[in-house]
């Protein structure tokens, strides 16, 4: 079972705690063996779910922008749990040579094409920019990719 993720970065520390619960009773389900998360591993519900994921006994499949994603968009307070993330990860694929708008794009596009569900952190609102999560969320809707949205109740963004 490969399960992808997408979610909003901005998550409030008790929405973090939330996030963590719903996140590790939905692969409660599933025999580890079989688990493959994939994740881009960005800051919120990303790192979140490649925590839960290797909690879990899965596999962790990182799936980053391009090889400078570290160093130009990855932030000085994230740093520690990025490189903990691809430390353990079972596969890290880049999917360019350098980082922009486009390729964060088609990160999206192949996680999307690569997963058998898609995992969404996710308020239900529209995305404020292109490539958000609810732009996730409908592209994955259009391929016809299963969609299960978690948000807790109680959940906010910072």
């Amino acid at each position: 079972m490969r399960i992808g993720i997408t979610g909003h970065m901005n998550l409030t520390p008790a929405t973090v705690d939330l996030v963590r619960a719903a996140l590790k009773s939905a692969l409660a389900g599933i025999e580890p063996s079989e688990l493959v998360g994939v994740s881009c591993l960005a800051e919120g519900a990303d790192a979140i779910f490649a925590q839960a994921v290797l909690d879990s006994g899965g596999r962790l499949e990182a799936l980053l922008p391009a090889p400078d994603y570290r160093d130009t968009r990855v932030s000085q307070a994230h740093l520690p749990t990025f490189d903990a993330l691809v430390a353990q990860a079972h596969e890290t694929r880049y999917i360019a040579d350098a980082s922009s708008m486009q390729v964060y794009a088609e990160a999206n596009t192949f996680m999307i094409e690569s997963v058998d569900v898609l995992y969404a952190v996710w308020d239900g609102q529209a995305s404020s920019k292109t490539g958000g999560t609810a732009d996730a969320v409908a592209m994955a809707r259009t391929r016809e990719v299963p969609v299960k949205i978690i948000w807790p109740q109680g959940s906010e963004r910072s």
